[in-house]
């Protein structure tokens, strides 16, 4: 704000204009800004200007402007994939060459699988299965030790190869639980349920428990087996455990026996390399879950 015209340093001895504001008579003077911040300030509009001509920056129907240097991004991105898939040429060979069982006991296979596993797998699993692949409903956690078709390395490998119900792959793992609503009377699928829910350590009615295992075993046994452990080579799911892959309580079960399940999980062996397959399969391998 100006000085006051009583003001000593006020050498001109003139009234200040002011902008006519006035909070509980105090007055705003009027001021020019300093010229060092305006000529800062237009500096900045030329800065701008001059870097909408030169670089990319203006939204087109298609694409940005594309600058009088021609820089992309995009082109400078590709040249480092480029030259980190040179320099990583070596390890992704030896990778694809190993057994399996022998890269934990490689330490520099066995790191770069770790850390190559990790960018794979939150680039294309983790919309799935989590950042953290704790799963969600209908998308297997990959922490625990409840595998549909097995934890280990080799198991692990073949689902990603392969994927679940891939109708691209001929090698897919395949199973389907039918759909029961179309075979038993909702009392009946009612029963099975409260059987499931009674080996499973759930809430559960015993008056529908006899009935529902007479059921369970015409029905359901062949899969799951006699006790309800699960069948690896079938990928029935355990359910006498408290994992559930679609909700464990007794609503989510009659609708999982009354609809049926057909989740899929795409093959992967047409989108990734075979390093790459190898290595998320050692990653998602050694966060703990894996057998």
């Amino acid at each position: 704000m100006s000085r006051p015209t009583n003001d000593p340093k006020n050498t001109k001895d003139q009234p200040v204009e002011t902008t006519g504001h006035s909070w509980d008579g105090i007055q705003e003077y009027n001021n020019p800004l300093p010229r060092w911040w305006l000529w800062t300030f237009y500096a900045t509009i030329v800065w701008a200007l001059a870097y909408m001509v030169a670089y990319p920056a203006v939204p087109l129907l298609k694409q940005a402007s594309p600058g009088l240097f021609g820089y992309a991004s995009r082109a400078e991105l590709e040249t480092e994939l480029v030259h980190f898939k040179v320099a990583n040429a070596p390890l992704d060979k030896a990778l694809a060459a190993t057994d399996l069982a022998m890269i934990k006991d490689q330490p520099d296979l066995a790191h770069y699988a770790t850390t190559g596993g990790a960018a794979v797998f939150r680039t294309f699993c983790a919309q799935c299965h989590g950042s953290g692949a704790a799963g969600a409903t209908g998308y297997p956690n990959l922490l625990d030790d409840d595998w549909i078709w097995g934890g280990s390395l080799p198991a692990i490998y073949q689902t990603i190869r392969h994927g679940i119900r891939a109708s691209d792959d001929d090698e897919t793992r395949a199973s389907e639980m039918p759909a029961f609503g179309e075979i038993l009377e909702p009392a009946e699928i009612t029963d099975v349920s409260h059987y499931v829910m009674s080996i499973s350590g759930g809430t559960y009615n015993p008056s529908l428990v006899t009935s529902g295992k007479a059921i369970f075993a015409d029905n359901c046994a062949d899969c799951h087996g006699a006790t309800g452990a699960g069948n690896r080579e079938l990928g029935a799911p355990n359910l006498t455990d408290a994992l559930w892959l679609y909700g464990g309580g007794q609503k989510a079960v009659v609708d999982t026996i009354a609809g049926g399940r057909k989740g899929m999980m795409p093959a992967w062996k047409e989108r990734l390399s075979e390093s790459q397959l190898r290595q998320v399969a050692f990653y998602i391998h050694q966060l703990g879950g894996g057998e």
